[in-house]
């Protein structure tokens, strides 16, 4: 076998390596997209958890226009109270997603600087605010 047949060959491996992983990932994201959107009816939404311990979890629930308190462990789910709407604090919604490459420059940033990061990486820096 000659040379230029070895580079061919290992030019056809990486590409056919390269469609694989493409396919992959494009496969991937169409399936959990089309579980989340299964995954959603509307009158069911988890609004809050706290870890409490191993597999210990308390969490705020919404079901359908009644917000429930419900204790998660592994074998069991119990629910604990129900929480008026008036008393819940809802956070507000920024209408923009922070990309994985943002969250890492500002991380980038903090370390270089050697500040300590933000409280929430989703609000604007003081001297970003209009």
């Amino acid at each position: 076998m000659s040379q230029a047949d070895s580079y061919a060959q290992l030019l056809t491996v990486l590409l056919i390596f390269v469609v694989v992983l493409g396919a992959t990932a494009f496969t991937t994201k169409w399936i959990s997209g089309y579980q989340k959107k299964q995954g959603m009816s509307g009158n069911l939404e988890l609004l809050d958890a706290v870890r409490l311990g191993n597999n210990k979890y308390l969490q705020i629930v919404r079901a359908g226009e009644t917000y429930v308190v419900v204790a998660v462990c592994k074998d069991t789910v119990s629910v604990l109270a129900q929480i008026p709407a008036e008393q819940l604090k809802f956070r507000e919604e920024t209408g923009q997603a922070v990309s994985f490459r943002e969250i890492f420059r500002r991380a980038r940033q903090n370390g270089e600087t050697g500040e300590e990061p933000p409280e929430r990486l989703d609000e604007p820096k003081d001297n970003e605010k209009e």
